[in-house]
């Protein structure tokens, strides 16, 4: 018959051999726990398009006629910038001791009947002619188109820079300014439809 302490002997090494069955399987068994290594992810590098060399907008070989494209032909558009660089020198030329109505009718040879009744009166106006007498004002002109600022199929708007030599008792002086020069088809001819310093601009509508 066993005794007693060897019963106790058995149980223990039973005890042993439980908390070695159960550690073991601690060490296999993964931990829920824990989050799978990650493996290596390919890395994504964006790159950027060559820049063409070539320009998207490029002339070609084949002849290109802008007039094509325009409502005025290249004869009309000429007479109407000559008609417009001669009016300016005409606009800028006059001297103190001549007859005011003379240079406006100077200028009423360019111009639509409505302009030259503006500028006759604005030349022949007392406080126009006494300010050049007094300064005795002798003023030499030429004109010539800067840039198209509008162009339609009945009158085109030029920027003319006028050129000015000027003398007078005040001193002399050389002048420059900008006109907004409005040429206006009527008919088979051109006439000047209205003239303005080219920083207040116009529509270029003859109406």
């Amino acid at each position: 018959m066993a005794q007693p302490g060897d019963r106790r002997g058995v149980a223990f090494a039973a005890i042993v051999v439980v908390i070695a069955a159960v550690g073991i399987y601690l060490t296999m068994w993964p931990d829920s726990g824990e989050e799978p290594e990650a493996g290596p992810v390919p890395s994504a590098v964006a790159t950027a398009p060559a820049p063409s060399s070539t320009p998207l907008a490029t002339a070609s070989a084949a002849p290109f006629d802008v007039y094509s494209y325009l409502p005025l032909n290249r004869e009309q558009l000429a007479a109407a910038a000559d008609l417009a660089e001669r009016f300016t020198a005409v606009y800028g030329t006059f001297r103190y001791d001549e007859d005011p109505a003379a240079y406006a009718q100077r200028l009423k040879a360019y111009t639509t009947a409505e302009l030259g009744g503006i500028l006759t009166r604005t030349m022949t106006s007392a406080g126009t002619v006494e300010q050049n007498r007094n300064d005795e004002i002798v003023s030499t002109a030429t004109g010539k188109v800067k840039e198209i600022r509008q162009i339609d199929k009945s009158s085109v708007v030029f920027v003319v820079t006028e050129n000015r030599q000027v003398t007078a008792k005040s001193g002399n002086q050389q002048v420059t300014d900008d006109l907004a020069v409005t040429v206006s088809q009527l008919g088979t001819d051109w006439r000047i439809f209205e003239v303005l310093p080219a920083t207040q601009g116009q529509d270029g509508d003859p109406g």
